[in-house]
C-alpha cells in the first residue's frame, strides 16, 4: 500500500532581492520533492498577495515553505495567523538585509536553507500585533525607518544606512521627531523622539547587539528601544557613537522589554512593520503573542534561540 505524499505549498517573491531565485528554483524545489512532499508553487503578484493566498490556501497541506524577504515572511505570518489550521512554515531567505533569517541562522544557501525547511524543527515563535497587523520581527518609526519604503528595493538595508545618515545631516533641526506618551507595565516615559523600534530579533538592519544580549523569540515580552531627540550637536554625536559601538546610552535611550506597549503621538506617525510600510498612526498598541506560529530551524538554532530547553 502507498501512503500518500505529503503536501507542500511554496510562495515565493520572485523580485526579492536582486531576483536571485531565478536561477536557484529548480534545486529548491528538488530539494522539497526529494524529501518526499507533493508541491504546489505559487509566485507573488505584488504587496498583500502572499497574505491573501494563505488565508485562501485549502485545506490539506502539511508545510507552507516562502522564499523572499523579511517582508515575504512577514505577509506569509500574517496569512497563517488569520487561519484556524496553522502550519509549520519554512523560510528560504532572498532579500536583501534578511534580520530574521540571520537571528534564526538560516544560511543565505538557498539549497541549504530549503534543506532545514524541510527537514528542520518546529520552533514555536512569537508573533506581533500592531493595533489590527501583524509583524514577526520588528515595528519601527523614525530617521532609520523613512526610507525603507519610500526607495527602491535595493535599497533596503535601511539600518545599516544610520551611521551615513546621522553623519550627512547638515543641521539636527532637519531631523524629524515626534512628541510621544508611551506606556506599559514595565515603564511609562514621554517627550520628544527621534526613533522607536519594538523588536524580536538579533539582529536588525545588520547590526548585531544593538536589541540587547540574550534575545530569545518565545518568552512573550519583546525588545524596546526608544531613542529622544538630542538638544544639539554634541547629543547627536553621543548618539551616534552609542549607536556605532551598539551599545544602549541610557542619557538619551529607553531601553527595556515588554510584552505589551501603547504608543500615544500628537500627529500620525509612519510606522514600518518588518521592513515593509505599515500605515500612519497616531496611536499604537503593540502586543504579543507568545509562541504563535511554527517557523522550521536546526536543532542547534533552537536550543540558542528559545527560553525552554
Amino acid at each position: 500500500m502507498e501512503w500518500p505524499k505529503k503536501k507542500l505549498y511554496f510562495i515565493y517573491n520572485p523580485h526579492a532581492g536582486k531576483e536571485h531565485i531565478k536561477g536557484k528554483l529548480y534545486g529548491i524545489l528538488q530539494v522539497m520533492a526529494d524529501a518526499g512532499y507533493e508541491l504546489t508553487v505559487y509566485p507573488t503578484k505584488g504587496a498583500q498577495d502572499a497574505v491573501d493566498q494563505l488565508i485562501q490556501m485549502p485545506e490539506g497541506y502539511d508545510l507552507v515553505v516562502c522564499s523572499g524577504g523579511d517582508g515575504t515572511l512577514d505577509e506569509v505570518v500574517t496569512g497563517m495567523m488569520q487561519r484556524e489550521e496553522k502550519l509549520p512554515i519554512g523560510y528560504i531567505p532572498a532579500g536583501t538585509c534578511n534580520d530574521f533569517a540571520r537571528s534564526l541562522k538560516i544560511p543565505v544557501n538557498m539549497a541549504e536553507a530549503a534543506q532545514i525547511a524541510v527537514q528542520g524543527q518546529n520552533f514555536l515563535c512569537d508573533v506581533g500585533s500592531f493595533n489590527d497587523k501583524h509583524f514577526i520581527y520588528i515595528a519601527a518609526f523614525g530617521i532609520f525607518t523613512d526610507v525603507s519604503y519610500s526607495t527602491k528595493q535595493e535599497v533596503k538595508n535601511v539600518l545599516g544606512q544610520m551611521a551615513y545618515i546621522l553623519e550627512g545631516m547638515k543641521s539636527i533641526y532637519n531631523v524629524k521627531s515626534y512628541q510621544l506618551k508611551v506606556t506599559s507595565e514595565e515603564m511609562s516615559f514621554e517627550g520628544d523622539f527621534l526613533f522607536g523600534m519594538v523588536t524580536n530579533s538579533k539582529s536588525v538592519g545588520g547590526f548585531k547587539g544593538i536589541v540587547g544580549k540574550d534575545v530569545v523569540f518565545d518568552d512573550g515580552v519583546y525588545e524596546v528601544t526608544f531613542i529622544r531627540r538630542p538638544r544639539n550637536p554634541m547629543e547627536l554625536q553621543e548618539i551616534l557613537a552609542a549607536l556605532l559601538v551598539k551599545e544602549i546610552d541610557s542619557k538619551y535611550m529607553y531601553s527595556f522589554r515588554s510584552a505589551r506597549i501603547e504608543v500615544k503621538a500628537q500627529e500620525p506617525i509612519p510606522w514600518t512593520l518588518d521592513g515593509e510600510f505599515g500605515g500612519e498612526h497616531a496611536h499604537a498598541v503593540i502586543s504579543n503573542n507568545p509562541r504563535a506560529v511554527e517557523i522550521r530551524v536546526t536543532e542547534e538554532c533552537r536550543k540558542s534561540i528559545s527560553c525552554r530547553q
